[in-house]
């Protein structure tokens, strides 16, 4: 879906707004992981409605790699597009959001949410074959490093724990 949209938005642009001085860029980021997300069937509101119960996580797919980030990361490139395309337009594009080589099995992550939470919090093995997921999953975000000599502030044990910072404040 996300490369979907990257084609609708830049067909519409080609389409709309060729001849005026409207500067339109896509930017997509890989697993973003934060405060604020409570949605279901994801694995850090999973982890955090699990330690608010101080209940084991359960963990459907464990071994599924995935480039986490934290969505402070993607938010700040945003920015940094916006403002850059805003002086020139020559820097108007698609662009990947992604960690560097911080990607992490679902297991993985799940463990570093433990020891950042502390407490006693472990997770459990509950895959069931469900439905199908890639197994690896990576961005390729050259485009933007070259482009704005941009690399990730943060890696995935500090993403964690301030997304349990922010999880045991609410």
């Amino acid at each position: 879906s996300k490369s979907c949209s990257e084609l609708v938005t830049h067909s519409y642009k080609r389409s709309f707004f060729e001849e005026r001085d409207v500067r339109i860029s896509t930017a997509r980021a890989g697993n973003v992981i934060g405060g604020g997300d409570f949605a279901n069937d994801r694995i850090i509101p999973d982890c955090i409605r699990a330690a608010l119960k101080k209940e084991p996580i359960m963990v459907r797919n464990p071994f599924s790699v995935r480039p986490y980030q934290h969505v402070l990361e993607p938010l700040m490139v945003y920015l940094q597009i916006c403002k850059a395309q805003y002086e020139d337009r020559c820097y108007e594009g698609y662009y990947n959001v992604g960690p560097d080589d911080d990607c992490v099995t679902t297991g993985e992550l799940a463990t570093l949410f433990c020891k950042a939470w502390g407490e006693g919090m472990s997770w459990e093995n509950q895959y069931d074959g469900g439905p199908h997921e890639a197994n690896f999953l990576k961005l390729d975000c050259s485009r933007l490093k070259k482009t704005f000599g941009w690399k990730p502030v943060w890696g995935i044990e500090k993403a964690v724990e301030k997304t349990v910072e922010w999880a045991k404040c609410q």
